[in-house]
């Protein structure tokens, strides 16, 4: 109750001002970007240093910065206008066929062509209004899950790295090495001793961000030598190439590698813990029914790429 006051004297308008301040961090541009006329803006600007006794923009020389409550405030803001937005693109009667949300996810290069790929043609013969904005995620974002997801609609990762939100297992799939073409001294299969003694290119390769297969090597009791640490799957065969470096990728890719030339897949000396890929989103979107049709999607997808990486295995590639 004791809310409603304060929400009362505010308007939606000076959110939509507030967070194109702190992104041009300039009267002048902000303005262009919301189609205002300056003073307009700048009423705004006063009306926003008023309500929190700070000035948003402090002038340094010739140019703005914003203060350091204002870089607190850029996160909060660009998650509530991400949700006042939602709340007034909800439509009491939706169909998917006249749509026109745009849904975004987090996930990594992986997801993207696989997963991804897939909602992304059965969006276009079901729904031709709808879009989808396919981010990448970094282990920040991730670490900061629980929040992000408020702001958006989901986050492709396998299990692991969350916990306690809801989600919906996707496909699921193995890991495998590559090695370049020219590295003779590997055969079919990397020995135990070659894991420790070849230098490596490592995807996300932190405290907090790891693939399951790496920290397996090191329950091993094996230190991998990492020459590079790559945010992204896809890249991976480019710091391979012409090197003596090893790397671990998802079997699902391992085509698109050797597509790519110049690098072979060979077998790990254990056999490493399978992925189970899911789709996470906020409790927020639970009785959405835009959202559930958008998880339903990506289930139908999953099952369409589980189905492939099958094919794969049995033609051996």
């Amino acid at each position: 109750m004791s809310d409603r006051p304060l929400l009362s004297r505010l308007d939606l308008n000076l959110l939509v001002a507030l967070d194109a301040l702190l992104t041009e961090r300039s009267v002048t541009r902000a303005a262009e970007r919301l189609h205002l006329s300056q003073p307009a803006l700048s009423a705004s600007l006063a009306r926003l240093r008023t309500h929190f006794n700070d000035p948003i923009l402090a002038r340094r020389g010739n140019t703005y910065e914003l203060t350091p409550f204002a870089l607190h405030l850029a996160d909060h803001t660009t998650a509530a206008l991400e949700a006042a937005r939602r709340v007034f693109e909800s439509q009491a009667t939706w169909s998917p066929e006249e749509s026109t949300r745009e849904f975004a996810i987090y996930g990594s290069d992986y997801g993207f062509v696989t997963v991804g790929n897939v909602v992304s043609r059965l969006a276009e013969e079901r729904a031709p209004g709808v879009r989808f904005r396919f981010m990448l995620h970094n282990p920040a974002i991730v670490d900061d899950a629980a929040a992000r997801l408020r702001s958006v609609d989901g986050i492709i990762i396998p299990h692991g790295p969350l916990s306690e939100l809801p989600y919906a297992d996707l496909w699921h799939d193995d890991w495998v090495a590559i090695v370049a073409d020219s590295n003779d001294a590997v055969g079919d299969v990397l020995t135990r001793e070659q894991l420790g003694e070849l230098p490596w290119a490592m995807t996300y390769q932190s405290r907090s961000a790891f693939t399951s297969a790496a920290r397996q090597v090191q329950q091993l009791g094996i230190e991998p030598r990492i020459e590079v640490v790559v945010e992204s799957f896809l890249s991976m065969t480019h710091f391979i190439v012409g090197t003596s470096r090893v790397a671990i990728i998802q079997a699902a890719i391992a085509p698109l590698a050797l597509r790519a030339g110049g690098v072979r897949v060979v077998g790990l000396p254990f056999d490493p813990t399978p992925l189970t890929n899911a789709l996470w989103w906020h409790p927020v979107h639970g009785r959405d029914p835009e959202h559930a049709w958008m998880r339903d999607l990506f289930v139908e997808a999953g099952r369409i790429v589980d189905a492939g990486a099958h094919v794969h295995a049995q033609a051996g590639t």
